[in-house]
Parts: C-alpha cells; structure tokens; sequence
C-alpha cells in the first residue's frame, strides 16, 4: 500500500486507530464523532478557570453538567429497603459548594465505599452528572468525579494552564475523557487543511487554522479562547455561504419560462370575487412574487409569515398567474390533513372558478385536484389523468407528488408549505417534473430571524408578511401559576366555560397522549416518594385530562380528544365536528400546531406550559382569535416565578411578534441547535457559530462567500475550501438520507 494519502490527510483517521475502541465506539455512537478531525472540531462548549467555580446557582435542570467545586461534608446514613431490610442500605450525602450555591451529590449500596474515602471535607474535584430534583433541592445521583490534587504526572499535564476545557458530554463519557483523547489527537491539527483563502484569512487578521484548533482545547489565556472562536466561527459562515452562493450561483444559471398573467383572465376574475381588500403586506409581497414570476430564471422566494397573515392568499395569487399564463403549478404540504386543509381552503376561495370543465364553472375557471398517498386507487387515476392533460391548472399534495408516476403538462411554479420539513433533495426531485426548472415559493409561519434566515435559507430570496388581516383579533395571554396560586387555575376552567357559554369553542392542549404505549416508562419512573412526585411527575396527557374535565371543572360541555396516534379518519371526524361546532372543548396534542381553521375557536389552555418552546407556543396560540371575537391564550404551569421556564411563558405573554420571540427561543437554546430538529442537514453542525449574536460575521460572509464564488464557481484556485465544502456537503447528504 502507498502510505502517502494518510500522510496528506491525518484528519481523515478514524478515531478507533488511534484510541481505544470502547472510547472510539462511545464517541461514534454518543457524540457522532467518527475521524481525528471530527474529535478536533468537536470544541470545549466553556472553561473553568482553577480559581473559580461553576456557578451552582444555575445548573440546568436533567441537563449532564460538569462543575468544579469543593467538598463540604460528606455524611453516610443508613436506611432499610426492600432489598437490604435489616437498615442495611447505605447512602452517602455529599455536599459540595462553589462560593455561589451548594449542590447535593449522593451514592447509594455498594457505590459508597470509594467515594466516601476519596471526597473527605476540603477536597477539590470535577464532578459530572445529570441534575436532578429531590425534595426540591437541585441533586446529582451518582456523579463521576476526578480529584484536582496530588501531583501525578498525568493530572498536572492534563489539567496543566490555567483554563480547564468542559466539553458537551454524554453520560457515557465525561468531559475530562474526552479532554485526554483531545490530547492523544491534538497533534494532528499542524496538518489541518486552511479552508479560507489566504488573502480573506490575512486581511482580517485571523490566525491560521492549526492554531486555532490548539488554542481552543488548550487555551493559556482567555485571549487564546477568543482568537481562536473568532477563526472557528468564520470558518463556519465562511464554508456554509460558499455552499450556498455556489448552489444560488447553480440555480441562476437555470432557465425558466416566464409567467406573466394574462390582463383579463383567471387572477382578474379571482380578485374580482374578493369580499375584502388585500392588506398592503400583500400587495407588496404579491408583486415581488409577479416581478420574479415574469424573469427567466426560476424564482427561488421564501414567504415568511405568522400564522394567519394571509400566505395562503398571496400563494394563491401566484398560482393563479401561473395559470393564466397557460402554466399548472402544485402546492405541497407536510402532512395529508395540511394538503386536504389547503384544498378545502382553496377550492373555497375559488368557488366556481375551481369548477373548470365543469357545469357551473366560470368562463376562466381551472380544476383544482388533491393527491396524496391514501388515497383510492380511482381517485388517484383520475387526479394522474388531470395532470398529464392540464385539465388541473393547480394540484395541492404530500410528498406523493413527488413520486415517478406524477407527471405534468407543463408545470410553472411549486409552492412549498413549512419548508424545513422539506429537503433540497425534494425540491430537485420535483423541480424535474417541468419542462424547464418551475419557480419555486416556499412558505414558512415560523418567524425566522434575518440571520438564521440567510445561514439556513440562504439560497433563496426572502419576503416578509408582517401585518394581520383586517378582522383578526388580538390574543390576550396569561400565565396560570398553578403551583403558587391554585385559584387561578380553576378561575381558568371558568373563563373556560364563559366563552363556551357565548358561544365559543375552546382548546386545551397537552403534552403527551397518554396511552400505554406512550410512556410506559414514565410510570415506572415515577413510583418515587411523594415530595419527588411533583417535581417529577410525567407531562400531562390528553387522555387523563380529557377524562377529568369532562367529570370534573367542564362537566355538561361537549369534550372531544384528537392526538397523532389516532386513525386519520377518525381525526377528520373529530376536526369536522369541531369545525362544525358540535364540539364545544377540544384535548388535543400538538397535532393541531399547524393548519387547523376554526374561525369561532376564541380559548386555548395550555397545560405544562413549560415543556413546549418559544416558537411552538407561539404558533399554538395563533388557533385561536381567528374569528372577528378576541381570543385569549391561557400559559399553565406549575415552575416557580424565578425559574427560566416561567421567564420564557412571561416573554410569551408579554409580546404577539413571533420575529421577536423567535430570538428569544433561539438565545435560550443551545448552540449547535439552531433551529431545533426542524430543520435538515448542515444546520445541526453549527459548533461556535451563534446566529443571532454572530449576525456580523453572517453577513460579512455572505458578502465574501458571494465575491469568491463569482469569480471562481468551481473553487479550482482553493483546494482547502473544496475538501472543506466537500465535507459540509457529505453530511447534510448524510442527514438527508437519515431523514429521507
């Protein structure tokens, strides 16, 4: 064998040659880290400095934390159990203090003996472990620890500088283990491939990247840990907007036919027919939609608005102009109740000049035809047939859209609703059923900050929907301490059955669904001393509280369930009748997050308010007030006032911009979890890029990723920028296939 190409690239070795493999196995499994250069990037997410400890005082809860922190006393008590009935059960406290707070560790059986020898009063040490709640007191059950004392060779060359590397754990593997694999590979990084070209990498004084990656796993000072996060987080912006200009770059080189409508057709005859003005918003969102419409080359625009501000209106439009112009164009939705809701709602708007071929239809009318995966065989055939022949101007759909047999007449434009549920594979798939590549609009009610809007949908061009509809009602929302102030709850269940009472309909949402199969583990886990109950009890499930309210606080209302593990008939019966307002409270999961539309639905309760994010509470509570009466958004939960659960339901109660709020979800979060699982491919592998602090960088990059990519579309002149892009590319396929 030609040992040459290992040489050329030491980062390309998988880790299990080098450590052990149980460690390697761990790493792979736990972390994904499979090569040295994956190890290397995997980065400290903090350092302790020897002096100063963790603050204690704000551990996140049933996070795996590492703190460095000193041993205040250590107790050993006895106890009788099921197992060791004679009080032969041992328990060893130990309490350890950081100058901010104290912290709770215990060990129980036989895994008391080395702790209680080795954690005496006065030691110092790391301590590792998930946090817990105990008889409301933050604990950690048996923690690994590794004593900072004594002079061995080992623990003085490890923990040597001044800065202590904690890097993102797993239970499995603590942080100092991955600190001394860090170590065993650490000398590979002098042959680090540089991926930013060398002029950008001077002219911004950024150091070069061998000495970024020893700078930040064995920092000396904390100017170190700050040049190296400087090159690290450019790198990141840097290589993620290359992939993207060169893919807008791709996309400009596309041609498409334009579509300009006709003056007196089919988008004339829809406008005609409106009972309600457009808002500004609209007008100025469907003209950047015509004018991209109307070029040849295919548009590439993302429509980002909140919940209820008219997407669908302006998407319609579109589709119409695409009509007119002789185009068809096909609107995909994420689930099959999002397309069937999306058909019934255009078909509505259109009334008969969705009637097309049909007696009744108006003069321009087209046919607008559902396809999705269950449907019947005859069905189908006939919607296949309307399809090939352009009889069906618009076609709403699931991913069964993109399936082999679908074929087009001439198809001109492809909405896409909730696009981060929708890979760029899909979208290629799909764009090669045109002639020519179609226009492509993407609709998202996420409010997406400018930033993460340019890192994660930086291909395409964006506009914003900002101002609601005339006729939509504000939403009151309120946070209901149920702990603190159990009256406020049963005043909800009240406030509950006064809308009722008008009316009105009413949701209550919960966390889980509630039959065995959900959480079976749950219950086991939960057979614990009372006290841990409260702080430990499973999410509230929809069945269980559908069951108490119906006996219980709305007993005489009509109580419907609706959660995703029911039959999707079933689930249509239960969002017919409540559509219908034959059903006056509806206990549903978050399956009715997205789409639904029940204009005289005016109340909505959360329950456990706290286990749902930002952004998700956001687009819940946009079900309700969607009618001309106010509704009112009801945030339950049982977290003490000064928790940072409570502070995020406050933000959500104090504000009704999602734009806003979405920043907050997305400071709250974790880096490297940009926009949750939501979205697919590179976004996950964000390491000290921060999108909203970092929105500088983003935007500096983007400009030098579009000058670079223009003068050089294939990168031949940057071959360290190449194998980087490469890599990038190998694991957003890599996700993609994983989700695919």
């Amino acid at each position: 064998m030609d040992p040459v190409p290992a040489l050329k690239e030491p980062l390309n070795q998988p880790l299990k040659s080098v450590l052990g493999p149980a460690t390697a196995k761990v790493m792979a499994e736990h972390l994904g880290l499979h090569t040295v250069g994956d190890l290397l990037h995997h980065y400290p997410r903090r350092y302790e400095e020897r002096g100063q400890l963790t603050h204690l005082a704000d551990l996140p809860m049933d996070e795996h934390v590492t703190v460095v922190a000193q041993v205040a006393d250590a107790r050993l008590h006895s106890f009788a159990s099921a197992k060791a009935p004679r009080g032969k059960g041992q328990r060893l406290e130990v309490t350890i203090t950081d100058g901010s707070g104290r912290l709770q560790l215990v060990f129980f059986g036989n895994g008391v003996h080395k702790p209680h020898k080795d954690l005496l009063p006065g030691t110092r040490a790391m301590f590792s472990g998930k946090v817990s709640v105990f008889n409301r007191r933050l604990q950690l059950a048996h923690p690994a620890y590794e004593l900072l004392q004594g002079d061995s060779e080992e623990t003085v060359e490890t923990w040597a500088g001044a800065l202590i590397p904690i890097y993102p754990a797993t239970a499995k593997l603590e942080s100092w283990k991955i600190g001394k694999a860090v170590q065993t590979v650490l000398p590979s990084a002098q042959d680090a491939l540089d991926p930013l070209p060398p002029a950008l990498r001077e002219g911004r004084g950024l150091v070069p990247l061998p000495e970024a990656l020893l700078k930040i796993h064995r920092p000396h000072t904390k100017a170190d840990v700050a040049d190296a996060r400087a090159r690290l987080k450019w790198d990141e912006a840097f290589v993620l907007q290359v992939a993207l200009a060169r893919r807008r770059h791709a996309d400009s080189q596309l041609p498409a036919v334009p579509r300009r409508p006709e003056p007196d057709g089919l988008l004339t005859a829809f406008d005609d027919r409106l009972p309600f003005t457009l808002t500004d918003g609209q007008q100025k969102v469907s003209r950047e939609i015509f004018d991209d419409l109307a070029t040849e080359h295919p548009m590439h625009r993302l429509l980002q608005g909140e919940v209820g501000s008219g997407k669908t209106m302006v998407a319609l439009r579109a589709m119409l102009a695409v009509v007119d112009a002789g185009g068809q164009a096909a609107m995909l939705a994420p689930t099959e109740v999002l397309a069937q809701q999306h058909h019934r709602s255009v078909t509505e708007m259109m009334g008969e000049l969705a009637e097309g071929g049909m007696l009744g239809g108006a003069e321009h009318a087209t046919k607008v035809v559902l396809l999705t995966g269950s449907m019947g065989a005859a069905g189908r055939r006939q919607a296949l047939l309307d399809l090939v022949t352009g009889e069906a101007g618009i076609v709403i759909g699931t991913h069964a859209l993109i399936e082999d047999k679908v074929q087009f007449h001439d198809l001109g434009l492809v909405v896409v609703d909730e696009q981060h549920r929708f890979g760029v594979e899909q979208r290629d798939a799909l764009r090669g059923k045109g002639k020519q590549p179609p226009h492509l609009l993407v609709m998202t009610a996420t409010p997406i900050p400018r930033t993460v809007a340019m890192t994660v949908f930086g291909d395409l061009e964006t506009s914003v929907l900002d101002q609601l509809p005339a006729g939509r009602s504000p939403i009151a929302t309120h946070v209901v301490p149920a702990a603190d102030k159990p009256h406020f709850l049963s005043r909800a269940w009240e406030r509950v059955r006064e809308e009722v009472a008008n009316g009105h309909q009413a949701y209550v949402v919960c966390p889980r669904i509630g039959d065995d199969m959900d959480e079976a583990g749950e219950a086991k886990r939960a057979k614990k001393s009372p006290e841990d109950e409260a702080e430990k009890r499973p999410p509230l499930a929809v069945l269980d509280v559908a069951d108490q309210l119906a006996k219980g606080s709305l007993q005489g209302l009509k109580v419907e369930v609706l959660h995703g593990r029911m039959h999707p008939d079933d689930k249509d019966a239960v969002m017919r009748r409540y559509a219908a307002g034959e059903t006056d409270v509806l206990v549903a999961t978050t399956v009715i997050e997205v789409g639904v539309n029940v204009p005289n639905a005016t109340a909505m309760v959360i329950m456990d308010a706290d286990r749902f994010g930002v952004s998700q509470l956001h687009q819940l509570r946009g079900r309700v007030g969607r009618g001309s009466a106010p509704g009112l958004c009801l945030l339950v939960s049982e977290m003490p006032e000064a928790s940072a659960a409570r502070q995020r339901l406050d933000a959500v109660a104090s504000t009704l911009d999602g734009f806003e709020l979405s920043r907050i979800d997305l400071e709250q979060r974790r880096e490297g979890d940009v926009l949750g699982q939501a979205q697919s491919g590179t976004r996950s592998s964000l390491r000290v890029l921060e999108v909203i602090e970092d929105e500088e960088v983003i935007a500096e990059a983007r400009e030098e990723a579009m000058s670079v990519v223009t003068a050089d579309p294939e990168l031949a002149g940057l071959p360290g920028l190449r194998t980087a892009l490469d890599a990038l590319v190998d694991e957003e396929r890599e996700q993609y296939l994983e989700k695919g």
